[in-house]
């Protein structure tokens, strides 16, 4: 359930802030999303699976501790 590497790469082309930019909170959270709205059709079909719901669950906290971070260091940066 996780993203080829083709949608990586297009994602970080996207949200990078440099060439080659993996881990600026930009990309963290755009990947993190696209993971997340990945999951999200994977319950609608496996509504017991409680085991990926925790990792879903993982990804939504760390998502937000990024953008709690991001919107910390710049307001301009986080509303994009």
């Amino acid at each position: 359930m996780s993203l080829t590497n083709v949608e990586t790469a297009a994602i970080i082309a996207e949200y990078g802030v440099k060439e080659g930019d993996t881990g600026s909170p930009e990309v963290q959270v755009a990947l993190l999303t696209s993971n997340i709205n990945k999951l999200q059709g994977h319950f609608s079909a496996h509504k017991k699976d409680h085991h990926s719901r925790r990792g879903l669950l993982r990804m939504v906290s760390q998502r937000r501790k990024l953008l709690d971070y991001l919107k910390g260091k710049n307001v301009e940066r986080y509303q994009d």
